[in-house]
């Protein structure tokens, strides 16, 4: 898809607007890509090269232009939170954006770009009002893990009420997946975030003298913005392993209680077991045999077998 200054072209025009200074290609076809290329001077970086991690491949000048990537997350149509790379070509005249996900920053900023009234439309200004605008979605994701983060661990230190074995294993499978979907998301956040706090100090050394102050004064707040998410990341990072530790805790604990729960069936079982094989062996001479209440001297032998382990683990404080 083609869009010019946010607006969405459907047929490729003879020659490029005059007064078009945004060139937005999302996952755009051959035939897109060759036109722009065509009108605008410059090449456009496919996705593979896009996807270079180097920084020399990821930040350089050629042609007059600064040619700009960074991995960007996004949400998926099943939740799922996937990375994936951005493109920027800047010239004096032209910015030239590249993308294959439909990006929420760009939608919003889109809408801001096309309003009549805005006044500045170079392309230094088209850039950093997209910078605005991921920076601020990273912002907002960051606050809806946080949030989520500190929901898990409100179920996590809660005092526990109890509950059956199955329904706790349960809960705690699915907090131990929450944990991760948020440490996912923390973790793809740290790679934009790195590879946003790269382009911004690489445009104010490249295009310092071009910049006007305000839009400098911009970059710069944005540096510092970055900066704050950085150490919030971390924050988030820091919890969420907490949270995991805790959580692999109490499914240890849980575990231990099955065990002890069965460990203590095995040993009270074992006396009785004992007592009813003793007198179940066909002796002649066995004097109990030829007692009146033999019988029921046996049965209260094998219970006071069953109920003196239990009474000893009261006392030792094991149950």
């Amino acid at each position: 898809m083609l869009m010019l200054d946010g607006h969405r072209v459907d047929d490729l025009p003879t020659a490029l607007p005059g007064g078009a200074v945004w060139i937005d290609l999302l996952d755009g076809t051959p035939e897109e890509i060759s036109w722009v290329e065509q009108h605008s001077g410059f090449h456009i970086p496919d996705r593979a090269e896009l996807s270079e991690i180097e920084s020399s491949s990821r930040l350089r000048t050629e042609a007059n232009a600064l040619y700009l990537t960074t991995p960007v997350v996004f949400r998926d149509g099943a939740g799922m939170s996937i990375t994936s790379p951005l493109g920027f070509v800047l010239s004096k005249s032209r910015l030239i954006t590249v993308r294959f996900e439909p990006l929420t920053a760009f939608k919003t900023f889109a809408a801001v770009w096309s309003k009549p009234d805005a006044q500045d439309r170079g392309s230094q200004t088209a850039f950093v009002g997209v910078m605005d605008a991921i920076v601020d979605r990273i912002a907002d994701v960051l606050e809806m893990v946080g949030s989520e983060l500190d929901d898990v661990s409100h179920h996590v230190f809660s005092v526990h009420k109890g509950g059956p074995p199955a329904r706790e294993d349960a809960n705690l499978r699915a907090i131990l997946r929450q944990i991760g979907r948020c440490g996912d998301i923390a973790s793809k956040i740290r790679d934009s975030l790195l590879g946003v706090a790269r382009i911004v100090p690489y445009v104010l050394g490249q295009s310092a003298e071009a910049l006007p102050p305000a839009l400098r004064l911009r970059l710069e707040t944005q540096r510092a913005d970055i900066s704050s998410l950085n150490d919030y990341n971390m924050h988030l990072t820091n919890k969420v392993q907490l949270l995991l530790d805790a959580t692999l805790g109490l499914i240890n604990i849980e575990q231990n209680n099955i065990i002890k729960v069965l460990t203590v069936v095995s040993v009270v079982g074992v006396p009785p077991t004992l007592v009813a094989s003793m007198y179940g062996m066909n002796f002649h001479d066995m004097p109990e045999l030829s007692w009146t209440w033999g019988y029921q001297y046996g049965l209260a032998l094998i219970v006071l077998s069953a109920v003196c382990p239990i009474i000893w683990f009261k006392l030792r404080g094991w149950l």
